[in-house]
């Protein structure tokens, strides 16, 4: 059976009806995606995204009246879960190495267009084409700085160290999340060999602009912090039952495969096992509703 998006199976509806907490956070969800640009097309879709990242957010402690900074807002969805937390004393600010005119169907520039004009808008700021490495802010400027399902676009781990690096000063806690490489039911496999292949082909100097283009799992992030001058206070691991990540990058990195100019940059042993993962992919991933790998959550100071 495929699964359900957050607040669509009717258990959950069930549970929510029966405990105030679980319908407040439905309610929640649902309002803040419905000021999404995305959500105009697809707002159940997108009250998944929202629920999510709203669990995320939880694991933080993000409290009223805080000031925060998101390194790698991307299209906004974690910036209105910020912006909700905040509350209206908060203040969200999102940067964004990316044009604004990157991202599909809808552009990263309408996005954060159309999340500026909602009462959200408010408490946000978003900039674009800002390289956080060669950004400046005071020394203690915001109550904490996340960074949110952003890692694997870094082209390095030295590149993540020194970004963490760079922050340090600027606050005293750090919010970090990105995918877990440990699966968690065998279900999340096909969605592990995605995104380890997409690593590797673009290890191997076949470079793109897809989401994956440095793979780093928990020890690695938990390095970068340490040397980066963070201590990890707490961590956790949120399920992310009903989004649709791992059918998007199985999707991606089949196509990858089929992409003869990409490929034909690799030497031929790694094409060779490229191709071998991408076969595994296709005979253990369904078309749609794959399970996706759960998520580890770091609040760092």
């Amino acid at each position: 059976m495929e699964a359900d998006p957050l607040g669509s199976d009717p258990a959950q509806a069930d549970a929510a009806q029966s405990d105030p907490a679980e319908s407040d956070a439905v309610d929640r969800a649902e309002s803040i995606a419905a000021l999404m640009a995305t959500g105009a097309a697809d707002l159940a879709g997108q009250v998944v995204q929202t629920r999510f990242r709203m669990a995320l957010a939880e694991t933080w402690g993000i409290e009223p009246g805080a000031s925060v900074l998101e390194i790698g807002c991307g299209q906004g969805d974690m910036t209105a879960v910020l912006a909700d937390a905040v509350g209206p004393d908060g203040h969200v600010l999102g940067i964004d190495i990316a044009d604004p005119s990157y991202g599909a169907p809808v552009t990263l520039g309408q996005s954060a267009e159309h999340l500026l004009a909602t009462d959200l808008g408010r408490r946000i700021e978003i900039r674009f084409t800002t390289d956080v490495l060669t950004a400046d802010f005071p020394e203690g400027a915001f109550d904490c700085v996340v960074l949110s399902q952003c890692s694997w676009y870094f082209a390095s781990y030295e590149q993540l160290r020194d970004t963490l690096a760079r922050v340090r000063p600027w606050a005293r806690r750090l919010c970090f999340s990105e995918w877990d490489l440990r699966p968690t039911a065998v279900e999340q496999t096909p969605h592990l060999l995605a995104v380890l292949t997409q690593g590797q082909i673009e290890a191997a100097g076949s470079r793109g602009q897809g989401n994956v283009r440095t793979v780093f799992g928990r020890d690695d992030v938990y390095r970068a912090l340490a040397e980066a001058g963070w201590t990890v206070q707490d961590s956790h691991t949120v399920v992310a039952d009903g989004m649709q990540d791992a059918d998007w990058e199985i999707a991606a990195c089949l196509d990858y495969v089929d992409d003869h100019e990409r490929m034909s940059v690799l030497p031929n042993d790694i094409r060779r096992l490229v191709v071998t993962q991408a076969d595994v992919i296709s005979a253990t991933a369904r078309d749609r509703g794959n399970a996706a790998l759960p998520v580890l959550t770091i609040v760092a100071e």
